[in-house]
């Protein structure tokens, strides 16, 4: 077999392949004799019909069958022996296919960049450490009592927090639009579900008080028909209720399946979530950090292929996030394309220094981090022994230890600078990374 190679840029790689007319011609017979066995032929017994008989009819489907299966061999010996790392498969251009001649095909592809990770002592990275402090234990229990608020019929005017019953009817240019009216929908004041004005124009009003607002619709609103318009709704207030936050009780606390059903108890519960929250927030927001920092120290060129992958994923992702009726394909890719681009650079960054410093899984780490995930729940020994019967889950926690190790790796020989902060510094979401 011959083979011969072009770099037609950094990554794509343009391959000429030659395969021996008797190979091609072997596996062409070897079709036909399969095929022998069992055609059935008018006038012939299944398994008696003459090879020339067999060669008329069935040798054209034979040679595109071989064709095929040996473009796929032929392919995959070339890039062992030319020591090529494909990123995808294969554009084939035919050039020569005929009886008793070699077979020779052209094939275009990307190869994985080669490159070595450097750079690690140019990354300077800030670690936060903090802790929990009786503050924000105390204003955890209110975020509860608040998110499971319930309300009660108050006899006066509505207030920002408290919830209403209205029936509101919108109107653009003396029309009522599509979608602004509705009879009966429970509106909290101050919640900001409705456009600038709408909440605030209700403040003051009582039950069964009809106001009506002249507002604007935002420039920017998803609904472009409306967006900019000016518009007025009439809204009718059935009733008002105002919040009523739980009292710390044994029933508030066996909402939260907590098992010693006291404030103290209670209290030792949320402190442990909110310290395993701590810890993981700012493991993450320092591995963001070397992450940006490989990605700036090595620039390298994304395989087509790849991020072509990587952006169809990403589709798919949005559609099963958001839902609707629309397809995969049907959203842009440049909506894509950034995020892509860093993820397969990430993940081929991340995947070389693995390699250059031959790192493999700890088990001991892995055990850890499925303890520390399985503590979240009320029998945490029956989440780790699950964990340990399904090798997917399994694999994917070693997957993230593997990235832990890469983040140390990386820590060892960057610039670290700890920090102390609050509890809500340390836990408020880094701003999202730029994508290169």
């Amino acid at each position: 077999m011959q083979v011969s190679v072009e770099n037609t840029s950094a990554l794509e790689r343009r391959m000429t392949i030659a395969v021996p007319a008797e190979r091609v011609e072997t596996e062409v017979n070897k079709r036909l004799q399969q095929t022998a066995r069992r055609a059935k032929v008018p006038g012939f017994r299944p398994g008696k019909v003459p090879m020339s008989v067999i060669r008329q009819r069935y040798e054209d489907a034979a040679r595109q069958e071989a064709f095929g299966d040996l473009v796929q061999a032929s392919f995959y010996e070339a890039v062992v022996e030319q020591k090529l790392n494909p990123a995808g498969a294969p554009a084939v251009e035919p050039k020569s296919f005929e009886k008793g001649k070699d077979l020779e095909y052209v094939a275009i592809f990307e190869v994985f960049p080669e490159f070595t990770v450097a750079g690690f002592d140019s990354i300077a990275i800030e670690r936060l450490s903090a802790e929990v402090a009786d503050a924000d234990l105390d204003n955890m229990l209110e975020v509860l009592r608040k998110q499971n608020v319930r309300f009660e019929t108050a006899d006066r005017a509505a207030q920002n927090e408290d919830q209403l019953n209205i029936d509101f009817v919108g109107k653009v240019d003396g029309e009522v639009f599509a979608g602004g009216s509705a009879k009966g929908t429970q509106l909290v004041l101050g919640s900001g579900r409705m456009i600038p004005g709408f909440e605030e124009g209700l403040v003051g009003a009582k039950a069964g008080e009809e106001r009506v607002l002249n507002l604007t619709f935002p420039e920017g609103y998803q609904n472009l028909d409306l967006a900019g318009k000016a518009a007025e709704f009439t809204v009718t207030v059935n009733s008002v209720a105002e919040p009523k936050l739980p009292e710390l009780t044994e029933e508030f606390f066996a909402q939260f399946g907590i098992k010693e059903a006291t404030l103290e108890g209670f209290r030792t519960e949320v402190r442990k979530n909110m310290e395993r929250e701590l810890r993981q927030a700012i493991k993450t927001k320092v591995k963001n950090q070397v992450m940006d920092g490989l990605l700036a120290a090595n620039p390298i060129e994304v395989p087509k292929a790849l991020l072509e992958n990587e952006v169809n994923r990403l589709r798919v992702q949005a559609v099963q996030q958001f839902g609707g009726n629309i397809k995969p394909e049907q959203l842009p890719a440049e909506l894509f394309e950034e995020q892509a681009k860093r993820r397969v650079v990430l993940g081929l960054i991340v995947a070389e220094v693995v390699k250059q410093n031959e790192l493999k899984p700890d088990e001991d780490r892995v055990r850890e981090m499925i303890q520390e995930m399985a503590s979240a729940y009320q029998e945490p020994e029956q989440v780790v022994a699950w964990y340990y019967k399904n090798d997917q889950q399994l694999n994917e926690v070693r997957s993230v230890v593997l990235e832990e190790q890469v983040v140390d790796t990386v820590l060892q020989k960057a610039t670290v600078t700890d920090k102390s902060v609050s509890y809500e510094e340390a836990v408020k979401p880094a701003q999202a990374p730029a994508a290169d």
